[in-house]
């Protein structure tokens, strides 16, 4: 596969992190290919004792710009990640940090989907079943009931990728009964009902999230990052707690000797590192988010899952989902 196009001058502790990650991500035999001003990428290799192919850029976009400052920056190494995968010349981006600023990019430079409206975020969660997949993460914070169905529709593509085969579906909502909701679960729930191609599970609630009732959670993306939010705190203070608790005494600490292994599991499931970045569904090429704060492992487990759904034909995939649902046009 042709190299993953990864925005090197993403993220608060860019490019430490990104170099670091994607070194750990070549030794698992995925391509890298690093872009950014060359000078400090050079410099950062050479300190971390690695070697990677960079691609120039003259500029990159800050945590202070605007997600518009992609079009004034069109040397950013964002664009140019962007542009290589337009050419063919690399597969997939990956980028962390400025959600709006590669959300704009992508819709800039790669377009979306013909059918689709709004291009959707996914988040993957764990649950009791393993992994649930929640969309809009934050794309989308005003939403529609086409769009939400659109979402479902992408989603399932991308469970199918992952290797689900029947991935069911549900609709976040405060009660499990179809007449539950605001006014766009409400307008969103019989068009769900009567979409091919999706096994529509009916509404869910915040809970079954984590219990796995459905392989998707569909939502809007105000509420579906405030959902993300809250999981990614509460994972990491669960996490605080039982290392204050398994350390808090002699006998603790022999304990958490004993229970080593289930905890390194447990940290696994729980950790955001582990889940990497987040696909952007819709646009004309593998783009995947992560955050702003990711280290080294985040990084790696970004490119991971960009090769996963590269080799998995994800974006085609949407296209053959969407096209079943939009009339071709023209």
């Amino acid at each position: 596969m042709k190299p993953i196009a990864l925005d090197a001058m993403g993220g608060d502790s860019a490019p430490q992190a990104t170099v670091a990650g994607a070194l750990l991500a070549t030794k698992e035999g995925i391509p890298v290919l690093l872009v950014g001003p060359i000078a400090p990428l050079q410099q950062e290799l050479k300190k971390q004792g690695g070697d990677l192919p960079i691609q120039d850029a003259t500029e990159f976009i800050t945590m202070q710009d605007y997600a518009t400052d992609v079009r004034k920056k069109r040397g950013a190494s964002i664009n140019v990640c962007m542009e290589l995968v337009k050419k063919g010349e690399a597969s997939a981006v990956v980028a962390m940090g400025h959600t709006g600023a590669t959300l704009a990019s992508a819709l800039f430079n790669l377009g979306r989907i013909r059918g689709v409206e709004r291009p959707t975020l996914l988040i993957e969660l764990p649950s009791e079943r393993g992994r649930t997949y929640l969309t809009d993460g934050g794309a989308n914070v005003d939403c529609k009931p086409d769009w939400l169905v659109q979402f479902a529709v992408m989603a399932t593509a991308y469970a199918q990728a992952q290797g689900v085969k029947n991935p069911t579906v549900g609709l976040l909502s405060i009660g499990e009964e179809e007449e539950k909701g605001n006014a766009l679960s409400l307008g969103t729930f019989p068009l769900l009902q009567a979409t091919p191609g999706i096994q529509f599970h009916g509404n869910v609630e915040g809970r079954d999230i984590f219990q796995g009732t459905t392989d998707i959670v569909v939502t809007d993306g105000y509420t579906g990052n405030v959902v993300l939010k809250l999981s990614e705190g509460e994972a990491r203070t669960l996490l605080k707690w039982i290392r204050e608790a398994l350390t808090s005494t002699l006998v603790a600490k022999i304990g958490a000797l004993l229970v080593r292994n289930a905890l390194q599991s447990l940290r696994a499931k729980m950790d955001p590192a582990e889940y990497g970045a987040m696909p952007l569904l819709g646009v004309e090429g593998p783009v995947f988010i992560g955050h702003g704060s990711a280290d080294g492992r985040a990084v790696r487990s970004a490119l991971r899952k960009a090769k996963s759904v590269v080799e998995a034909g994800l974006v085609e995939r949407v296209r053959v989902g969407i096209a079943g649902l939009v009339p071709a046009k023209g």
